[in-house]
C-alpha cells in the first residue's frame, strides 16, 4: 500500500470518527432537551390546573389541551403522554436531578422509572442507569431481577453489626443463571459455580488443558481437594 493510501485511509478514519462522535452528542443533546422539555410541560400543567383542582374540570383541561398540542406537534403529546408528564413532574419533582440524568437516561428511560413507587429504588435504579451507561432493556432486566431489593436484603441483613456501614455490596450476586432451587445447600452452590467454571475454561480451547475436579493431592503428609486441576500446554 502506497503512503498517500495510507495517509488518506488515516484521514477518513479520523473524519468519520469525528462525525459519528458529533451525531451522537447532537442525538444526546436531542434526548435531553426533549426530556427536559416534557418534564416543563408537566410542571406547567400540574401548577396551573391539577394542583388545586382534582376534579372533573381538571381532567378535562388535560384532554382539550392534549387535542390542540396533538394537532400543532403530533403525537407525543396525546392525553396518555400528558398524564405520563404530569406523573413524571410527580416522581421527579426535582428539575435539577432530571437536567443530570438526562444527559445520559432518554424519555423512554424515564417511562421505565415513572411506576416504581418507592423512591428510593426509583433513585437507585436512575443513578445506576445513569453510572452504567445501560440501555432500556437492561433497565428493565435490572428492575425484574429486584437488583435494588436484593442490595437491601444483603445490607439488612449486615447491619445488624453497626461496625459495617450500609450499602457496603454495591453489586449482589445474581445466580439465576445457575438454575438452583430454593434451600440449596453450600455443596450444591458449590457444584454449581464449578460446573459453570468447567464449560467455560473447556471452551477457551487450546493453550491449557482441564485435568480434573476435586483432585485430591497429597502435600507435606497433608490431603487437600483442588477444586479445579489444569496443566499449561507449551
Amino acid at each position: 500500500m502506497s503512503l498517500k493510501k495510507v495517509e488518506y485511509q488515516d484521514l477518513l478514519t479520523e473524519v468519520v470518527a469525528l462525525i459519528e462522535k458529533t451525531k451522537y452528542q447532537v442525538v444526546s443533546y436531542a434526548n435531553s432537551s426533549l426530556t427536559i422539555l416534557f418534564w416543563h410541560v408537566g410542571e406547567r400543567i400540574l401548577t396551573q390546573n391539577l394542583q388545586n383542582d382534582r376534579g372533573e374540570y381538571g381532567k378535562q383541561i388535560v384532554v382539550t389541551l392534549s387535542r390542540e398540542l396533538v394537532k400543532r406537534f403530533g403525537k407525543n403529546y396525546e392525553e396518555k403522554n400528558l398524564w405520563r408528564m404530569i406523573q413524571f413532574v410527580k416522581q421527579f419533582p426535582e428539575i435539577e436531578n432530571v437536567v443530570t440524568l438526562s444527559r445520559q437516561l432518554s424519555w423512554s428511560h424515564f417511562l421505565v422509572l415513572i411506576p416504581i413507587k418507592e423512591q428510593p429504588a426509583r433513585e437507585f435504579y436512575g443513578k445506576l442507569a445513569f453510572e452504567s451507561s445501560f440501555g432500556v432493556r437492561e433497565l428493565r432486566k435490572q428492575i425484574e431481577k429486584k437488583t435494588f431489593e436484593r442490595i437491601e436484603k444483603a445490607d439488612i441483613q449486615l447491619h445488624k453489626d453497626s461496625i459495617i456501614k450500609k450499602g457496603i455490596f454495591k453489586d449482589p450476586y445474581l445466580l439465576d443463571f445457575l438454575e438452583l432451587k430454593d434451600g440449596y445447600l453450600e455443596n450444591d452452590l458449590e457444584s454449581a459455580i464449578l460446573k459453570e467454571l468447567e464449560l467455560f475454561i473447556l471452551e477457551l480451547g487450546s493453550g491449557f488443558t482441564f485435568v480434573e475436579r476435586q483432585k485430591r493431592m497429597i502435600i507435606d503428609g497433608d490431603d487437600f481437594n483442588l477444586d479445579l486441576l489444569f496443566s499449561i500446554v507449551r
